[in-house]
């Protein structure tokens, strides 16, 4: 297997250096040249193999480090981060704030996950992960039918049940992509809620949720997507 130190040659243009290192560095973690835990050849081999300056490679190893992509050991050395982090997907969520069709973007991909999710979710629910589903669905229904219920208890509430549902496939990239979207669509997920108790459809929104827990006991992949359809049309309208 080539040296690590090797695979991170490449004549770089000089009207981006900066950013073709960190690309480098990053394709050559994706391609698995670069592994989870492994060190980074050190400054010095870095500005030899590229081809450029000290400060370039200090700025490229900055911005990795400020993306969570790598970390650095004093007197050691930069290694590849081997533990998630959320600063790994900053870079992503600024990109989406600033689309001008963020909302709608964002409620298609939310979509999309929660209708894997939950096919994933009927192939393996068990009865303990059943269980733990319908009691967040029971304090869902307790904290919306609560008098003067503020938009944020219901929002967290309706965050922690659909929380359950993807911890329950067991898959930690979906919870971390999942976690994600909910982060950038709390703004308007609120006003959902908002637009929700005002109209006074309480009733409306616990049926939506009912419908997702029936869907399950039933195990009816058929119904998955007008189930979700249905399911976020406060918030396709809000």
């Amino acid at each position: 297997m080539p040296e690590k130190n090797n695979l991170l040659k490449k004549q770089l243009h000089k009207d981006s250096v900066v950013n073709q290192v960190v690309k480098q560095i990053t394709d050559s973690i994706i391609a698995g040249n670069l592994k989870p835990g492994d060190k980074l050849p050190t400054e010095p081999e870095l500005c030899e193999n590229f081809g450029i300056g000290r400060n370039s490679v200090r700025e490229a190893i900055k911005i990795l480090e400020a993306y969570g992509v790598v970390y650095i050991k004093r007197a050691e050395g930069t290694f590849v981060n081997d533990t998630y982090n959320h600063k790994m997907l900053d870079p992503m969520l600024y990109g989406i704030l600033l689309d001008k069709n963020m909302r709608i973007d964002i409620i298609q991909v939310r979509k999309v996950l929660d209708t894997g999710m939950l096919y994933q979710i009927i192939g393996g629910i068990t009865d303990e992960k059943m269980n733990q589903i319908l009691k967040k669905f029971d304090n869902l229904k307790t904290v919306v039918l609560s008098e003067n219920v503020t938009a944020k208890q219901v929002l967290q509430a309706d965050v922690d049940f659909h929380l359950t549902l993807v911890e329950s496939t067991e898959n930690p990239i979906l919870c971390n992509i999942h976690e994600y979207v909910d982060r950038i669509t709390t703004p308007s997920r609120e006003k959902t809620v908002e637009l929700v108790l005002e109209k006074n459809q309480k009733e409306t929104f616990i049926l939506l949720h009912q419908k997702i827990i029936n869907l399950l006991l039933e195990k009816n992949y058929q119904k998955i997507e007008s189930v979700l359809a249905e399911h976020y049309q406060f918030w396709v309208e809000g």
